[in-house]
């Protein structure tokens, strides 16, 4: 019999973007896999990862590249160290790919990973289709909060 309170260490959520989540809307989600070398997916392993900064670039010979991403180095690497914010290839397959590439350049949505997790025991990273919010979306977004908030607040006194 397992413990309830187990982990699953072959599917877990290493690192989240929450930021993105305050600055973008969330219109699609994708999910890929990344390109590394030995010293960062240890690092990886180890949740030593930020994407707070960081976008995704369609180059032009059609593929997805994740920049400005954080990977600090692993410190028992020896021979094979990493750059820390080195440019680092996606892999989706070519529909995707041609599908964010037309979305990007029409309708001026931007590509930002929103989490890093292990499936299966492979890094992955799930991708959000972005629009960014302007003052008066997340004014709104925080008026609705405090209504809820309010409104349950007075359900629970009422139910004392």
């Amino acid at each position: 019999m397992t413990t309830p309170n187990k982990i699953d260490y072959a599917n877990r959520t290493l690192v989240e973007n929450r930021r993105a989540r305050a600055k973008y809307t969330v219109e699609e989600l994708m999910e890929v896999g990344v390109v590394l070398v030995g010293s960062e997916v240890k690092s990886i392993r180890a949740a030593k990862i930020e994407v707070a900064d960081a976008w995704v670039h369609v180059s032009s010979q059609g593929q997805l590249h994740l920049l400005n991403a954080y990977v600090a180095p692993y410190t028992f690497a020896t021979a094979y160290k990493h750059e820390p914010k080195r440019v680092r290839t996606l892999l989706a397959h070519r529909k995707e790919i041609t599908k964010l590439e037309a979305k990007i350049k029409a309708k001026g949505f931007t590509v930002i990973p929103m989490r890093v997790y292990l499936k299966e025991g492979r890094i992955k990273i799930e991708l959000g289709l972005c629009k960014g919010k302007d003052g008066a979306d997340r004014r709104q977004e925080i008026k609705e909060r405090e209504s809820i908030r309010e409104t349950r607040a007075v359900l629970k006194a009422r139910n004392q």
